[in-house]
């Protein structure tokens, strides 16, 4: 492997199909604008941490020291909300103190490993679409409950691969 080569990487809770689904139907019934960049049904995801761009020699190390025990949790997520620079998500109703210690938890793995973890507060959030100034939220929908039972780490080229999955113990 050249040493030059990188992939970038995130940690991510990964939906299964019934998940993706009910992510989908909120994705759709947003009022889009038309130069918004809505989220691919197979791109959606809660991201865990955001790794970056790293050598492609330490996907070994990686796949390894990012399994972590944990018990699984529930998200309730269904909170329409557009942030700033037009960067429309979909939030939890509150925050899981499972999800927020399996956060923590992964965040000092990447210190282990020798990685900084993001130094901004962790918003718990699925990307809904990009460059959505000027959207019409939905006013309200069903909760998504989401049965954290693994978590992803997944390579980002273009589209998404799941390089590998952690379950729960």
């Amino acid at each position: 492997m050249s040493a030059d080569k990188t992939t970038r990487l995130f940690l991510a809770l990964w939906p299964d199909p019934f998940i993706r689904e009910q992510l989908r139907e909120w994705r759709d019934a947003w009022g889009w604008p038309q130069d918004a960049a809505p989220v691919a049904d197979d791109k959606l995801h809660l991201t865990l941490h955001f790794l970056g761009n790293l050598p492609d020699e330490r996907l070994p190390e990686l796949l390894d020291g990012l399994a972590l025990p944990f018990d699984p949790f529930a998200v309730e997520i269904g909170r329409a909300v557009l942030w700033p620079r037009g960067l429309a998500v979909l939030e939890p109703h509150g925050e899981p103190p499972e999800l927020l210690a399996l956060h923590a938890r992964l965040g000092e793995a990447l210190v282990s490993l020798g990685l900084q973890p993001e130094q901004r507060a962790y918003r718990p959030h699925v990307t809904m679409a990009r460059r959505a100034v000027g959207c019409k939220l939905p006013a309200s929908g069903p909760s998504v409950l989401w049965q954290a039972r693994s978590y992803a780490l997944v390579e980002s080229r273009g589209g998404y691969q799941v390089l590998r999955e952690y379950p729960t113990r």
